[in-house]
């Protein structure tokens, strides 16, 4: 189980990697073409900015999952691990609910998956 725990967890950093690269540096093209249902196509220029804060903060995400994989002490690994897949899956829940559903499979649930196979590791 502790090797599907880290994984997952890999697979739930490297999305954010990617989230981060869309929302900073490929907005305008393919940020459109992933969020074309919840946001109209004249708004993503003037949203560029917020979408690359945003960006930010999922690559803040992706590093204290990248992190949890350096730290040696078991206890502070799963802690640390579960403390940013709980992040992760807070805010995918929460952009389910405000922008589109699409965000809690993409998002949250491999996140969720990700904290039950650290829990049972």
């Amino acid at each position: 189980m502790e090797l599907i725990a880290k994984i997952l967890i890999a697979i739930v950093a490297l999305e954010h990697i990617y989230i981060l690269w869309m929302e900073m540096f490929a907005w305008e093209t393919k940020g459109k073409e992933v969020f074309k249902a919840a946001l109209p196509a004249e708004m993503f220029k003037p949203t560029k900015g917020l979408a690359a804060n945003q960006g930010l903060y999922n690559g803040f995400l992706a590093a204290g999952l990248i992190w949890s994989f350096l730290i040696e002490d078991p206890k502070w690994q799963t802690n640390i691990s579960l403390f940013f897949l709980s992040c992760v899956a807070i805010a995918g829940i929460y952009g389910a609910v405000s922008a589109t559903k699409k965000i809690f499979f993409v998002q949250a649930l491999p996140a969720i998956l990700a904290i039950i196979a650290v829990i049972f590791k």
